[in-house]
């Protein structure tokens, strides 16, 4: 099975539409954006090829400390700790104090906040 570009990073499906290929297979158009860094990939496969898509665990945690480069949370179900970037979002990253609940996701090995709760 050939790569198709869209396997290194977590994504999201946004648009999909169908072209007619050589011989008249039918081609589909995928329009994908990176769940980490929000870059698009655009790619191009017969309808009955596979894309490997990996899963996104969504998790609650508490916020135990932030620091300008790095974020302390403790997971709210194994209260296992670990400490990941803070968040792009200025909004967001505003609302992280010592104690707020947020909302985290969990794909490849790398975690992304992606809210607070309440």
């Amino acid at each position: 099975m050939q790569d198709r570009g869209v396997r290194e990073e977590q994504t999201r499906n946004v648009a999909c539409g169908t072209l007619h290929g050589e011989h008249g297979s039918s081609k589909a158009r995928i329009v994908a954006i990176g769940v980490l860094t929000g870059q698009k990939r655009n790619v191009i496969s017969p309808v009955d090829g596979k894309l490997e898509v990996p899963m996104i665990e969504k998790k609650t945690g508490q916020v135990l400390s932030v620091q300008p480069d790095l974020v302390q949370i403790m997971d709210m179900e194994s209260y296992e700790t670990f400490e990941t970037p803070p968040p792009a979002e200025d909004d967001l990253r505003s609302k992280l104090a010592s104690g707020v609940e947020i909302e985290y996701w969990e794909m490849l090995g790398k975690k992304k906040i992606v809210r607070t709760k309440g």
